[in-house]
């Protein structure tokens, strides 16, 4: 279960090399993501997500634009601060929703994930 962004860039290098090694790799992930994309050397498990494509593209651009703003210290760290709490609750949120996905919940459980 991957975090989007640069957690995943470097995971999935790690996944596409257990892959051709003849591991089963099984990713689960939300429909909505900035980065996480099917590939040959795993498995790909969706989940439906809170929010959409658009809001998320939204609010991470938000936050990179706030990282790169003028201004004291201490404004651009609480823009900072307030953008990441933005996207810690859409993650929180998505998790959430993985969890009441029953049917996932139940091949994850059968396959010993």
């Amino acid at each position: 279960v991957p975090v989007d962004g640069s957690h995943w860039l470097s995971m999935k290098e790690v996944l596409d090399v257990l892959g051709q090694k003849g591991h089963e790799v099984v990713v689960v992930a939300p429909e909505v993501t900035l980065h996480i994309k099917p590939s040959k050397n795993f498995v790909m498990k969706r989940h439906s997500a809170p929010y959409t494509q658009e809001e998320m593209d939204k609010n991470f651009k938000a936050f990179l634009h706030t990282s790169f703003e003028e201004g004291s210290s201490l404004e651009r760290f609480l823009k900072v601060y307030e953008g990441m709490k933005k996207l810690g609750n859409m993650s929180a949120a998505c998790c959430q929703q993985l969890l009441q996905n029953k049917e996932l919940i139940r091949y994850l459980e059968e396959s010993k994930f």
